[in-house]
């Protein structure tokens, strides 16, 4: 009875130790620099189909196959199971563990003992091998902690891969479409020069124009005609970069010729006081991995303390006639203590270095937090100019339409100049590329908003265009 209290007592106490855990316990910091800040990551529900709004089935097709066929994105994906693997592997190191073995040996002379000369000696051993590594100073817990938050991280860069990717064909898609834009527009400009050509040429034979005037009218042609090849250059590398995106091989990609850019139908809105960092996967990965850092310190504390391990064998060891039987029947138990006395120097160094880390970790995280924020306030207040600046330039075009529809009649008629008409062409040309550049612009940019805020930003219906700020 006093032996059984006594194994009883020491069991307990084992459990007990157990239950501790040496190391910082983590806490989500909730504060950086004063400021009160939530990071509790949630996915947001239109994070997976905002450029849906766009009502654009080419774009949609674009980024459905990108999702299923982009290979940076399967090997976040590949990177996440590997994460999970290691946690589960890490995790199963607190619980004991043990093998079914079976061997044999057959030996010629056992011992050196003249009286072993030419003895054979046969048997084998079966049984159940098990070990235990009691977490006495919570070592493999917070080991298991630190697994799990790298798991966690992998997992939210996988969704921050998926965000990044579903942003980078949007935005190679406005820029195709804007390169298509642009290359029509100095296709276009090129036939109205042709067409201004056509009269200069007929009022020279009729000696109402000089060869100066189609001079300086081939100078401008050419100088559009020039700039073809680079427009045709920018459609080529755009379809380059979605055919890398979606891992296809270069021509495989058909698209259509469509040159608009995807508009939407009503415009973002922005609350203020909303916390946004919370749809931000890179924030959250980085405090994730702040997790897994402050848990590493305890996974280095423990070794200050000695560390307890158990094992044993049940099974049988066989006689010479190779035999098994009740009398063969054999059991051991082996604990061991083990304590780095001698190395604790290194014990402590190593101490150093988690700490080191985890302060890494955490300057890190407040980074990606100050980068979020700065980031999403730059994607909006971007977008807002690009929208003024759009419509200016819209006011721009048409104002230099109806001035070169002026300038043309007039001279048509024999009451304009030369020189006015030419400048009318070079403005016409001038505004129709700039609003084609601008169109992208603007595009790439509401792309960098929905980028920038995870997905999480909703639509509401406006007299125009702008990006609201909204109280709540």
């Amino acid at each position: 009875m006093v032996k059984l209290k006594t194994l009883s007592a020491a069991v307990a106490m084992v459990v007990a130790l157990s239950g501790c855990a040496v190391g910082p316990n983590y806490q989500t910091p909730d504060h950086i620099a004063g400021a009160a800040v939530n990071v509790d990551y949630q996915q947001a529900v239109s994070a997976k189909n905002w450029w849906q709004a766009f009502d654009d089935a080419t774009l949609n097709q674009l980024i459905d196959v990108a999702l299923q066929e982009n290979r940076n994105l399967a090997q976040a994906r590949a990177n996440v199971d590997r994460a999970y693997a290691v946690f589960r592997d890490t995790a199963n190191d607190r619980y004991p563990n043990g093998s079914v073995d079976l061997g044999y040996q057959s030996t010629e002379n056992p011992t050196l003992s003249p009286a072993d000369d030419g003895v054979i000696t046969r048997g084998y051993q079966t049984g159940l091998n098990l070990s235990w590594d009691v977490d006495l100073f919570g070592k493999l817990r917070r080991a298991t902690e630190a697994a799990e938050a790298r798991a966690q991280h992998a997992d939210l860069l996988w969704h921050d891969a998926q965000v990044q990717l579903i942003g980078q064909v949007a935005t190679s898609y406005g820029e195709y479409r804007g390169a298509q834009l642009r290359l029509q527009v100095a296709e276009q400009n090129l036939k109205n020069l042709q067409q201004s050509r056509a009269i200069v040429q007929a009022r020279l034979e009729g000696g109402m124009a000089s060869e100066l005037e189609l001079a300086q009218l081939d100078v401008q042609f050419y100088q559009i005609q020039s700039a073809v090849p680079e427009y045709r250059e920018l459609v080529l590398r755009a379809e380059s970069t979605l055919s890398a995106l979606l891992a296809k091989q270069p021509g495989q990609l058909q698209l259509d010729a469509i040159t608009s850019l995807p508009e939407l139908k009503q415009p973002v809105a922005v609350k203020a006081g909303e916390n946004y960092l919370r749809y931000r996967a890179d924030v959250a990965a980085a405090e994730r991995s702040l997790a897994a850092s402050t848990a590493a310190i305890g996974v280095a504390t423990a070794d200050l303390y000695p560390s307890l391990s158990v094992g044993g064998f049940l099974g049988f060891l066989s006689t010479p006639d190779l035999t098994l039987e009740r009398e063969t029947r054999s059991w051991s138990v082996a604990p061991n203590l083990s304590w780095q006395l001698a190395d604790l120097g290194s014990v402590k160094a190593r101490i150093r270095v988690a700490k080191a880390e985890s302060q890494m970790a955490l300057a890190q995280f407040e980074q990606q937090v100050f980068n979020a924020m700065n980031d999403m306030q730059l994607s909006v207040n971007s977008y807002n100019l690009s929208r003024e600046q759009q419509l200016s330039t819209e006011q721009q075009w048409q104002a230099s339409q109806r001035a070169l529809d002026m300038a043309r009649n007039r001279y048509d008629a024999g009451s304009g100049e030369f020189l006015s008409l030419l400048d009318a062409e070079r403005d016409m040309l001038t505004s129709s590329d700039r609003l084609a550049q601008l169109q992208q612009q603007t595009f790439v940019r509401l792309v960098a908003i929905y980028r920038s805020f995870g997905g999480g930003i909703a639509l509401i219906q406006t007299d125009n265009m702008g990006l609201h700020i909204s109280a709540r």
